[in-house]
């Protein structure tokens, strides 16, 4: 990784470029789920089936994967700026969002929302590089700012649809979208690559080979597709969780419920900024696997609380609204610090597109138990993901490369 003139940019300057990227990447991010969180609103006015809600939240997740995999192929973020790949992104990501309003048909609807998560993939992957290039040093603590950012980005619906309960759908819309347009113009305005820059890089396939052909990059790729498939299920289902479970919790009306998935969402940030803050010191192996762990096992016990009593289902679900991402921004500074530095863009929309394919498979599995055995077990599903991600962890921490990552000092 070469750097060019690190002494020269003060800390005051890194941390005032990462609040940039940081709010340029959160804006963008409430597209996300913008439809999600207005799903029962949507499922009266188009008269939407199960199968058809689900594809609300599925149609981002399979469009950001095919738009990670094209930019991976391509190896976009390897060659071209990224402060101009987020900024036209975001752009795009307001227009695509937008035209929910217009759509004449559920087709052209759900073509929206993946138009969307195609936008998505160039606003996310290239953040997460953006970061790396202002950080070394405390490189894990930055990556969880950014994860934060991205988790309230993905949080901000709810709370929207919550205060705004009585406000027609369609403001929700445009107030995400509005958000996307000023993430646009922020990081094109503002943001800019730092020291620690990555060697460019020209069009070659022979680098998806040779990021294959990593064993270490493997596993870290093997505990981030554990993660994820526990990761955009639950955040994917946890308002129409709570909605269906507000009668014997004692919730009332849809404002309360709304209010409380993004209060579940949104304390993922704390948990990323402790995650980043913890792994600079344990490692990154050892802190994914702890926060698996718990994850884990908050998937297999808030069913427990389904019926009440109301404190235990919200302290299970905020402990694992923290812990469920909380490990997230570890994986992606894996793969910053074991990737060729020649490549490392294209590592990582590699990473992100195989992982987020993968939640489509479970956020239509958990939509189907749910239909078939009602919600309240529906999230067990999701637990195996944890387990199967702690174990990559824990092979990856014997591996002689794992070893830079387990000291506070990394490469």
């Amino acid at each position: 990784m070469a750097a060019t003139n690190p002494a020269g940019v003060g800390a005051g300057r890194r941390w005032l470029m990462l609040a940039v990227i940081c709010a340029s990447a959160f804006l963008p991010m409430t597209a996300w789920f913008s439809a999600t969180a207005i799903a029962p609103q949507l499922t009266q006015v188009w008269s939407l089936s199960p199968a058809q809600g689900a594809w609300i939240t599925g149609a981002v997740q399979v469009g950001f994967a095919v738009g990670a995999l094209a930019s991976s192929i391509a190896g976009l973020l390897d060659i071209v700026s990224l402060r101009k790949v987020i900024g036209i992104s975001a752009l795009i990501t307001a227009i695509a969002n937008l035209c929910l309003l217009f759509a004449p048909s559920v087709s052209m609807l759900l073509l929206a929302r993946f138009a969307t998560g195609v936008a998505l993939a160039g606003v996310y992957p290239p953040a997460l590089k953006l970061v790396s290039t202002w950080f070394r040093r405390g490189r894990g603590v930055a990556m969880g700012a950014l994860l934060a950012a991205l988790t309230l980005g993905s949080a901000f619906p709810h709370l929207l649809s919550a205060l705004a309960a009585d406000v027609a759908w369609q403001d929700v819309i445009v107030a995400t979208s509005l958000a996307a347009l000023a993430g646009a113009i922020l990081i094109l305005c503002l943001g800019g690559e730092g020291p620690f820059l990555f060697a460019k890089s020209t069009f070659d396939p022979r680098h998806i080979r040779a990021v294959l052909q990593n064993r270490p990059l493997a596993l870290a790729n093997l505990g981030y597709l554990g993660h994820m498939w526990e990761l955009y299920a639950m955040w994917g289902w946890m308002l129409a969780y709570i909605r269906a479970g507000s009668p014997s919790l004692g919730i009332d009306g849809p404002r309360s419920a709304s209010l409380l998935a993004f209060l579940v969402v949104a304390s993922g940030g704390i948990g990323s900024i402790l995650g980043g803050l913890v792994a600079d010191r344990i490692g990154r192996t050892a802190t994914a696997a702890m926060m698996m762990t718990l994850s884990g096992l908050c998937a297999l016990t808030i069913g427990l609380a389904f019926d009440g009593p109301l404190w235990l289902f919200i302290a299970i679900a905020v402990l694992w609204g923290m812990t469920v991402i909380g490990d997230s921004a570890q994986f992606s500074v894996m793969t910053t610090e074991l990737s060729d530095p020649r490549y490392v863009g294209t590592a990582l929309s590699l990473q992100l597109s195989v992982g987020i394919a993968l939640t489509f498979v479970s956020i239509h599995l958990t939509s189907l138990v749910a239909e078939v055995f009602g919600w309240r077990w529906s999230f067990l599903v999701l637990a195996p993901g944890p387990l199967f991600g702690v174990s990559a962890m824990l092979a990856l921490r014997r591996m002689l490369a794992a070893t830079p990552m387990g000291q506070r000092l990394t490469t």
